[in-house]
């Protein structure tokens, strides 16, 4: 109570001052992309209330790229250097101009300022309000929309509106154009988008092929294990501060692991790991559930658990097991967990891309939402994604903007490119307008790793007929690992000058219109590893599984070893990673990959090429101890 009364004289001191001159309304934000397979079936009903959130423009977010370079570049006589998170909170907390002017706005409009409520940390101003309110508000019409299949049914509006005198200070306002373009299951992802539901497209894709012969470095080729990656990437490392470091895995429930799974693995290819659990952190009312047993829900969490506790042995890995059963997550409750700043009272998350929590369906988590409960850490590996045709620019940018802030603390994010080549999930492609269609033609980038704040990984494979002595090739088994160019992020100057290099001396040989060859924006992935033919144990089975869901654990464990070794000698965390991979002086650290592509989208895709490709990337580090430096 005392924190509302607070709140609520803060405001009483920015509604205080005049308003401005009421000023014409301007278009905020239109959806991402329009709905396939949906159709509207009426108008929402006027005296619907919705839980809106209006997001604040931060401070400072156009030195957020100079901020971080600072403690990332390895030339900066500031790097690692890292941030406190108070420092972070402080630098970027909207201005009182800003919650003013946006308060007024909305206590102007006859909203009275006991229904609004500012988050902690001023980046939200939340209200329950009417669709007849926010309609007149935001010049707007809400609809419900029933997908044409499954007869599911979701609201939104196409665009919406602000007065261009607050539109300086408004981010984004939820919930509006946000719209999740995949029906749900009838037992799971019941609202939100639900990363962890059972999907043939998401996660690693299972071989075809059985397990007839033991596993070695002599058939790496054929099947990759622990011992495959340690020679492939030259580690023989074993951690020794593992009380001072920390490596995170986030998965999405239901996706869970199962223990007998994991037994089963490190008896073969650990024994020391033969009944060792993950540190488990419940985000959202999580479970990690064991009464769906099946690939569909046990692959990911299988696999990334394996080799992330295989590869950093003895280091503990925290498992970060978000959304409750009924609902699921999306990215931003991840996020609200490991830093408290990014959450509002009810969520500054996304109802039709992430979880809301307090879930009011039946037998949904009925606490509040998890908001700072764990300290980020050291490294972070997400082995899911969605199409950034799927999300609107402003809230990419917002979460991108979080990423930023993980890395000024000293985290390493790291995120799976996408197993599709350059088409989005599914091989989905986009049309001239960027919207996903079937048939589309144009190349369609995955998020979050457009975002040029995580580390973006792809996915290699050791050629068929080589062993771990040869060079790997771009992933062209089951899967081809995802890259290209963003539609929505500006080019990081970190990656400029291989971009342009390669733009420049490999020109892809596409027309114009199939992807964005600007030269100008974000491109990915950052680097890669072997995604191809890993050995896991699944349902108490050995399978082979293949995708960037592979690599990106793998990636995470390598520099979870590096930390460590930092660690050891009084040392910090690399965290952000990407502007020393793409400097001069960590080029010896990478194996160059130049053969294999990424088809999709009717296209051969991008070639690998000598250097940087949005294929693989800056290719696998090789020579780990560049990075202890």
């Amino acid at each position: 109570m005392m924190r509302f009364l607070a709140l609520a004289s803060f405001l009483a001191v920015c509604l205080a001052a005049p308003s401005p001159r009421a000023s014409h309304h301007v278009v905020h934000e239109t959806r991402a992309a329009d709905p396939i397979d949906w159709q509207i079936v009426r108008r929402l009903e006027h005296d619907k209330v919705l839980p809106m959130r209006f997001g604040l423009r931060q401070e400072n977010l156009h030195r957020i790229e100079e901020m971080l370079l600072a403690v990332s570049h390895p030339q900066s006589p500031t790097y690692g250097q890292h941030w406190t998170p108070s420092a972070v909170v402080e630098t970027f907390a909207p201005s009182d101009d800003t919650i003013a002017a946006v308060a007024n706005w909305l206590t102007d409009a006859g909203i009275t300022r006991e229904r609004l409520r500012l988050s902690v940390s001023k980046g939200w101003i939340d209200l329950n309000a009417t669709v007849g309110e926010m309609e007149d508000l935001l010049k707007t019409e809400y609809h419900v929309y029933s997908h044409m299949e499954t007869g599911d049914e979701q609201i939104g509006c196409v665009s919406y509106s602000v007065p261009a005198h607050v539109q300086p200070h408004v981010d984004l306002i939820k919930p509006t154009v946000h719209f999740r373009h995949r029906p749900v299951s009838n037992q799971f992802n019941k609202r939100s988008m639900n990363l962890g539901a059972p999907s043939r497209t998401r996660g690693p894709k299972l071989s075809n092929q059985k397990i007839e012969e033991t596993p070695s470095l002599a058939n790496c080729d054929k099947m990759i294990t622990l011992d495959c990656l340690r020679a492939l990437y030259s580690v023989d490392y074993t951690p020794v501060a593992t009380d001072k470091n920390s490596y995170g895995i986030v998965e999405f429930t239901p996706q869970a692991f199962l223990q007998e799974d994991l037994n089963l693995f490190f008896r073969n290819f650990s024994p020391s790991l033969v009944g060792v659990t993950p540190k488990t952190v419940l985000i959202d009312g999580a479970i990690v559930q064991t009464f769906n047993q099946s690939f569909n829900f046990n692959g990911e969490s299988d696999l990334d658990l394996e080799y992330a506790m295989g590869l950093t042995n003895p280091q503990p890995i925290t498992l970060l097991q978000t959304g409750d059963i009924v609902e699921g997550a999306g990215f931003d409750n991840w996020l609200d967990a490991v830093d408290g700043s990014f959450c509002t009272f009810e969520g500054g998350d996304d109802p039709a891309q992430d979880g809301i929590y307090p879930d009011p369906l039946p037998g949904g988590f009925k606490g509040a939402e998890s908001c700072g409960i764990i300290a980020p850490p050291n490294v972070v590996s997400v082995s899911y994604g969605q199409d950034e045709a799927s999300i609107t620019a402003a809230s990419a940018m917002r979460q991108c903007q979080e990423y930023a802030k993980l890395g000024l603390m000293g985290t390493s994010v790291f995120y799976s490119s996408g197993d599709d080549g350059v088409a989005g999930n599914g091989g989905v492609c986009l049309n001239s307008q960027l919207k996903p269609v079937r048939n589309g033609h144009v190349f369609s980038p995955s998020f979050p790793v457009t975002c040029p704040f995580v580390t973006a990984v792809g996915a290699t494979q050791v050629n068929p007929g080589s062993t771990v002595n040869d060079p790997e090739g771009a992933c062209e088994q089951v899967i081809f690992s995802g890259g290209g160019f963003s539609n929505i992020f500006p080019m990081p100057s970190y990656q400029a000058g291989a971009v342009t290099n390669f733009l420049t001396a490999h020109p892809p040989p596409f027309s114009k219109g199939i992807f964005n060859d600007s030269g100008t924006v974000r491109a990915y992935p950052d680097l890669s590893a072997n995604g191809a033919n890993y050995v896991i144990g699944i349902d108490g089975e050995f399978e082979l599984v293949f995708g960037t869901s592979c690599s990106s654990p793998v990636v995470g464990s390598l520099i979870t070893l590096v930390n460590d070794a930092r660690i050891a000698m009084g040392k910090g965390p690399v965290g952000f990673i990407n502007p020393a991979i793409y400097s001069e002086q960590f080029q010896d650290a990478f194996n160059d990959i130049t053969m294999g592509g990424n088809q999709g989208c009717g296209t051969p895709g991008f070639d690998s090429t000598v250097g940087w490709d949005p294929v693989t990337g800056m290719c696998p580090a090789t020579r780990l101890r560049t990075f202890q430096c």
